[in-house]
Order: structure tokens, then sequence, then C-alpha cells
């Protein structure tokens, strides 16, 4: 396995492809070695031959985008991770992604917990801070048609379940607007989010506090807004997950 990996990697060196013999000068392996190792390489759809070049194939690019995948997935848990301790508030990740909500990462401690996912997310994106955030970079067919398929409800006295009031209170935050809620989704809870984008998708740090601590929301959100800026460069990034 390591002497495979090794050819791959001297592959992924030449993005005009290389002869097995310089392949196996490269890597050290006896040339009889090398070329068996390319074949099966070949073979399995790691590697691809032409003229006599071996070239990365399918199989090694998709397990390339896999392994770039786990590094941005870890990178993202440890950002949020160190936001939870900086800031002392349970901090939160979601995509807008294919019409839904996806929270894709929480970060809490037993101190600080995170609001208990009492009613699915997905489906109250009109009553909390994370879906409302993703709702107000979406265009306004977006938004219609994901509240279309989810309509608003009230879920506390607070939640605003009218669709067009809520449209037009979409509108108004405008698409790169912080986000601040106060018991819509959950009595007693009070959240923040922070709009970025993801790719092609929108996207949102969040954070939540008990409502007895509501007078926290406003600085944790822009030491949030801080520090997403000072790590990331700035709120218009391009990231995913």
């Amino acid at each position: 396995m390591q002497r495979a990996m090794r050819l791959l990697e001297a592959v992924a060196e030449h993005a005009y492809g290389a002869p097995a013999k310089q392949l196996a000068r490269e890597t050290g392996l006896a040339l009889p070695t090398a070329y068996h190792l390319l074949r099966t390489l070949a073979h399995e759809g790691y590697l691809r031959r032409e003229k006599g070049l071996f070239f990365l194939g399918e199989s090694a690019e998709r397990l390339g985008s896999s392994t770039a995948a786990q590094k941005r997935r870890s990178t993202i848990v440890e950002m949020v991770g160190h936001w939870r301790d900086v800031i002392g508030v349970p901090v939160y990740y979601a995509l807008y992604r294919e019409g839904e909500i996806h929270v894709m990462c929480v970060s809490d401690t037993p101190g600080n917990a995170a609001v208990e996912e009492w009613a699915d997310f997905r489906q109250t994106g009109h009553a909390h801070a994370v879906g409302q955030c993703l709702l107000s970079q979406l265009d306004d067919g977006a938004r219609r048609d994901h509240l279309e398929r989810y309509p608003p409800q009230s879920l506390t006295p607070y939640t605003v379940s009218d669709g067009g009031a809520l449209l037009r209170r979409l509108e108004r935050l405008g698409r790169m607007e912080p986000v601040l809620e106060r018991q819509e989704y959950a009595l007693g809870t009070v959240c923040a989010a922070i709009p970025v984008t993801a790719g092609a998708s929108a996207a949102t740090f969040a954070l939540s506090l008990p409502v007895q601590r509501a007078d926290r929301l406003l600085p944790a959100a822009r030491r949030l807004h801080d520090e997403v800026g000072r790590l990331l460069g700035t709120l218009a990034i391009s990231i995913s997950i």
C-alpha cells in the first residue's frame, strides 16, 4: 500500500504525465515492481495510461476530492469550537443547499448547551435565526419556493407565521446582514446568525443564548462577526463542507 501511494504521489507531481521508468526512479522502486503496481493502479482506475505516460485517474481524483472535503470539515469544526470557547456560547454552522437547510456543525459545552431541536430545523427555517439568515440570502423566488414547501407556523407567541409579513421582513434584512431572533423558535432562547457564502450556497455561522442573558446577544453577535472576519479575511468568503 505504501509503495502504491508513493507512486500516486509521484504521478500527481507530473501534470503532463510521466513514464514508468521515471516514476520508478523517483520512488526508488525496482522497475518490475513499479510496472506491476502501475498496471494494478490503472486497472483500478486510480491511474490512466496514454502513449506510455501515466496520469491520475478518476478514482484518484475522487479520493482527492473526498480527502479535501474531510480537511475542510475538520477546519470548520475547529473554527466553530474555537469561537465557542472564545465567545463562551454555542456556535452553529449551516448551509442552504438544494433547497434545504442543513445544520452541518454544532459546538457547545455542558455549561452552554445548544438549542434543543424540538421541531425539525429544516422545516422551521422561518422561526430560527439560522433559517432566517439563510433565507435572507436567497432571491425572492427561492424564498417563496421554500415557504411554499414549508409553510410558516406558530411555534411560540413570538413566531412570525404570516408568510407575507415574513417575506417583507426578510427582504428588509438585506442579503448579507446579521440576523437576530428572540424566542421565535424556542421560548427561553435568543439567537443571532452571521451570513457567509459557501461556494454557490448560502451559509451562516450562528450562536444562541438563554433569554436571561439576552443583553449579551448583540455583543456576542458582534464578536462572532469579528472572529469570522479575522480568521477568514472577509464575510464574503468561499467555503464548503
